[in-house]
C-alpha cells in the first residue's frame, strides 16, 4: 500500500495531478479539498495516498491532509459508496458540514451531490453517524489565499466546467452552475469553489 508520496507538483487540473517523485511521475486522483491547498507546479509537496486495486486498473487518490484520506476511507466502507463517489462527496461538501447533515439527518443536502440518490443518502446518514469520532470534525481543505489549478493561459471557465464534469455533474449542469456566476478576476480554482458552494446552497 503506498500512503505517502513527496515530491515535485508538475501538473493540476482537477482532479487529476501528477506528482514527480524522484524520476517517477506518480498520476493521481484528488477532491478540490485538497486542490485548494496545492502550491504552485514546481514546488515540493507531500500527499497522503490511497490505493485502490482493480481488475482493470490500479487508482491512486491523494490527499493534502490525514483527516481528508480519514473521512474517505470511511466513506467508501458505506454500503453503495465506491472511491469516486467518495471524491466526488469530499469535493462538494466540507467535512464538517457533511457532520452536520449526518447529526441532522438531512439528507435533502446530501442529495445535492452529484451521484447522491435519495437511498444513498440515508445510507450515508446512517452508517457514518457511528464514524464521525474516526475523524476530526473541522474543515480539512480550507485554505486560504488562491492559487491557479493550470499553468500559465488557458481558458478558466472551460478548466472549470471540465473540473466539474470530472467531479460527477452533467455537462449541461456544469455549464449552468459556471454561467451563474460573475467570474471577473477569478481563476479556475476560485470558480469551481464558488459553483460547488452554489450548487449546495440551492
Amino acid at each position: 500500500m503506498i500512503g505517502r508520496l513527496q515530491g515535485i507538483l508538475l501538473e493540476k487540473q482537477p482532479p487529476w495531478l501528477l506528482l514527480d517523485v524522484n524520476g517517477v511521475g506518480y498520476e493521481l486522483e484528488a477532491p478540490m479539498t485538497t486542490f485548494y491547498q496545492l502550491p504552485a507546479t514546481g514546488e515540493p509537496f507531500t500527499l497522503y495516498t490511497h490505493l485502490v486495486v482493480r481488475e482493470d486498473a490500479q487508482l491512486l487518490f491523494a490527499f493534502a491532509t490525514l483527516d481528508e484520506r480519514r473521512l474517505f476511507r470511511s466513506l467508501i466502507k458505506v454500503n453503495g459508496v465506491g472511491a469516486k463517489l467518495a471524491l466526488t462527496i469530499l469535493s462538494g461538501i466540507s467535512a464538517q458540514e457533511f457532520a452536520h447533515c449526518v447529526r441532522e439527518n438531512d439528507t435533502a443536502s446530501l442529495t445535492r451531490l452529484p451521484g447522491v440518490g435519495k437511498k444513498t443518502a440515508e445510507r450515508l446518514v446512517v452508517e457514518m453517524r457511528d464514524r464521525l469520532d474516526d475523524w476530526q470534525q473541522g474543515e480539512p481543505g480550507a485554505a486560504s489565499g488562491s492559487r491557479s489549478l493550470s499553468g500559465a493561459g488557458g481558458d478558466v471557465r472551460s478548466e472549470a466546467v471540465s473540473a466539474l464534469i470530472a467531479l460527477g455533474y452533467r455537462p449541461q449542469e456544469a455549464s449552468r452552475m459556471v454561467s451563474k456566476l460573475d467570474i471577473t478576476g477569478l481563476d479556475s480554482e476560485d470558480i469551481i469553489k464558488a459553483a460547488l458552494k452554489s450548487s449546495l446552497a440551492q
